[in-house]
């Protein structure tokens, strides 16, 4: 086991209490099934996948992103939500802090660590290609809350990881 990792045994059921797998088992949402049942930020196409509400999560909401090529989002955050974004295709660029003072970019492949309640705003790196992401959260409904009236920092400072 790597450095820092801990294993743990997963909760089990109670003694006795026998779950019932076929139906509250593994749940497979096609392509298609996804929704655009969510709050919505200027900019993004975000669809929903795995819900409270769609599949009886207890933990995790899961979705997915597309901006289309050189489009930011709006400025928000997840409230008490923590988000991990994969990079599925394309260059993303995160701007975050109280004023979106700090930016740095991810590429396919990479995955970017949201705290809660952190001001934050994707744009896609690319003018001609879209950029399409997969997001989890830390809840199982979707906490948008969108920041319009952000004073937005004209000179971000890079951080490169």
């Amino acid at each position: 086991m790597p450095d820092g990792l801990i294993a743990r045994k997963p909760d089990a059921p109670e003694a006795g209490a026998k779950k019932d797998w076929r139906n509250e088992g593994i749940k497979v949402v096609r392509a298609g099934a996804r929704s655009c049942d969510t709050p919505e930020t200027l900019g993004m196409n975000r669809e929903v996948a795995l819900s409270g509400g769609r599949t009886g999560s207890t933990k995790l909401w899961a979705g997915t992103n597309l901006l289309k090529p050189g489009h930011p989002t709006g400025p928000h955050h997840h409230g008490a939500l923590e988000s991990v974004i994969y990079v599925v295709h394309g260059h993303a660029i995160m701007r975050w802090g109280d004023r979106l003072e700090f930016i740095t970019e991810a590429r396919a492949g990479d995955f970017l660590q949201v705290p809660p309640f952190m001001p934050h705003q994707e744009l896609n790196g690319s003018d001609t290609e879209d950029l399409h992401c997969v997001l989890v959260r830390s809840g199982t409904e979707e906490v948008i809350v969108n920041l319009d009236d952000l004073d937005i920092e004209p000179n971000p400072e890079w951080i490169r990881f």
